[in-house]
């Protein structure tokens, strides 16, 4: 092993650690599970406070079940391609060439607004897009899970943040007291996706991985994204929204379910549509898009991707280098099957 080597080792354990500490240990416990199987499930595993009620620990073997202590350490399967899916603009710009992707309108970075043709701006241009537009989202360049992901919108002479009325000034102050990050165009779903929720963008999350034994991508788990009151703008599970198993021969939704409770919806709490038994539209056409694109990115070996079902075909909003263990173990463990196999081939778990 040669001196540069050591040092991404240590460098990666040194990242684990600081992970375990701040995003498993103190976690938030959202589920109320006692103190005691807390530190059991965060202690011997890895797993998380919630993990233990979500996965019944007190009837399940917890052998059966990937942690997410694991789920971090899968992140590192891509290397030395992990960095491209960490940053979303850099990813959109890849994924343009082959297919529909938001529109990037600016970046910011280092405290300097660049438009779509690299040149550096005012804010007010931003401002001036927005009324244009009518609506765009402003994300954070290099975090997921939705955190910090918020709509902008201009109707009827208005700027609006969210849901909160908002001046030209400032909204331009707003936008350069963030961190880096940028702003893209918001993408109108398809009528299927609407019926289901309104208020959000409903998108599916498609994981493909290559096979070690044939090598070869295939589309291993699929679930659809659903928004609800409490998490507006963004559908993510991990900000409570909720998530629906698709079957990958057929394309219909199983009942839906959250990670912050143990409720089972067949239809949606807040708008009470029918989420079980829904047919997503064209599914095979989907599959095959996403099978084609993962193929084009033929130097990895996992991707999670969301993808919006438009009237006009899909719209991917984002390729993830990882995809949480939750949104899959909702419906069984999978340590001893296909995606721990995965993980156990890459040298993630033993």
């Amino acid at each position: 092993m040669t001196l540069s080597d050591m040092m991404k080792t240590i460098e990666r354990k040194a990242r684990l650690l600081v992970i375990y500490f701040w995003r498993i240990l103190f976690a938030e416990n959202h589920l109320k599970c006692p103190w005691y199987k807390k530190l059991r499930a965060n202690l011997f595993g890895g797993y998380l406070a919630d993990q233990w009620v979500l996965y019944d620990f007190d009837h399940n073997d917890k052998k059966e079940y990937l942690s997410e202590y694991d789920w971090y350490r899968s992140r590192y399967i891509n290397e030395p391609f992990s960095y491209i899916f960490n940053n979303k603009v850099v990813t959109s710009e890849l994924l343009k060439h082959y297919v529909r992707v938001p529109e990037t309108y600016f970046v910011r970075s280092k405290g300097f607004l660049f438009n779509s043709d690299g040149r550096t701006v005012d804010y007010s241009e931003a401002v001036e897009k927005l009324k244009q537009k009518g609506e765009a989202f402003i994300k954070p360049i290099d975090r997921g899970k939705g955190s910090n992901v918020s709509l902008l919108s201009y109707r009827e002479g208005q700027l609006f943040f969210g849901t909160q009325p908002y001046s030209d000034d400032m909204l331009i102050d707003h936008l350069k007291s963030r961190r880096d990050w940028f702003l893209s165009e918001s993408i109108k779903q398809h009528a299927y996706a609407s019926a289901l929720f309104d208020k959000t963008i409903n998108t599916i999350r498609i994981i493909t991985l290559r096979s070690p034994q044939t090598n070869q991508f295939e589309v291993f788990f699929a679930v659809q994204r659903i928004g609800t009151e409490k998490t507006i703008p963004v559908d993510n599970g991990s900000q409570g929204g909720l998530i629906a198993k698709i079957d990958l021969r057929t394309g219909e939704l199983s009942e839906a379910r959250s990670l912050h409770n143990l409720c089972v919806y067949t239809r949606h709490p807040d708008s009470d549509n029918q989420i079980e038994g829904v047919v997503i539209p064209d599914w095979d056409s989907i599959m095959e898009q996403v099978l084609f694109l993962s193929n084009k990115l033929s130097w990895v070996h996992f991707i999670a991707w969301d993808v919006l079902k438009t009237k006009d075909g899909i719209c991917v909003i984002e390729a993830n280098n990882s995809s949480g263990v939750n949104i899959i173990q909702l419906w069984g463990g999978q340590r001893n099957k296909e995606l721990g196999d995965f993980y156990r081939f890459h040298g993630v778990i033993k």
